[in-house]
């Protein structure tokens, strides 16, 4: 999509999809090397596709003006069973130092003309576009804001381009939470209904995911593990 399409922040009645009068960019983390789960879970069987490639289709869905993703563990086999198409796919090789290290090496990947970044996770299916258009369109000037779902603060998260140079400096997989605890009532929590979308890190977090997502999602257990 052009990025000098005049846009305002709204959810298409068919497609859930956000569009904005700002360059957004969009970034899908998927470098984890998924030590609980104990295979890759970014290539777990989810619809027609893998998990990854289905929050990979939800953020397509969102028409984000530039679309990353950055990927570590198992790269060279994320490239051959997931499909990448429309993103920029950035490598982490420090990818066992925690998502911080994935943000920071996107950062360097961002189109200089972004103005917000949208951070979303690549083993939280629950997702939907639709939750990334209310996010944006309530985050007004907000440098930091977050979804406010019915149980408690989750992700996506959204940043302005303000806060950058903070977001390189994080450390470990928690980083970007200390991040939101010291903003205090600087992050706008926009309210998105329904409890918290629930990470993919062990068997039975795919067994519930699977679950929530309706008869139609199929998977294969992996070998040794009784379902």
């Amino acid at each position: 999509m052009s990025p000098s399409r005049s846009r305002a922040w709204t959810t298409p009645p068919r497609s859930g999809a956000a569009v904005a009068d700002e360059f957004v960019t969009g970034l899908v983390l998927a470098a984890g090397g998924s030590k609980r789960l104990g295979r890759p879970k970014q290539v777990l069987p989810f619809g027609a596709g893998t998990l990854l490639d289905h929050v990979l289709g939800v953020a397509r869905e969102c028409a984000f003006d530039q679309s990353l993703c950055v990927i570590g563990a198992g790269g060279r086999d994320l490239r051959e069973r997931v499909d990448l198409r429309g993103f920029e796919v950035v490598d982490n090789p420090a990818f066992g130092e925690g998502c911080s290290s994935s943000i920071a090496v996107a950062l360097g990947a961002i189109d200089p003309r972004a103005r917000v970044l949208v951070l979303m996770l690549g083993d939280q299916p629950g997702v939907s576009a639709a939750s990334v258009a209310a996010l944006i369109a309530g985050r007004g000037d907000a440098e930091l804001a977050a979804c406010r779902y019915d149980d408690g603060r989750g992700h996506p998260f959204a940043f302005a381009r303000s806060v950058f140079g903070e977001l390189a400096s994080l450390h470990g997989d928690r980083g970007v939470w200390k991040l939101m605890d010291r903003a205090g009532d600087g992050v706008a929590d926009v309210p998105v209904s329904g409890p918290i979308p629930p990470d993919v890190d062990t068997w039975a977090d795919y067994e519930a995911a699977l679950a929530a997502a309706g008869p139609a999602v199929g998977r294969s257990a992996p070998p040794g593990v009784a379902r």
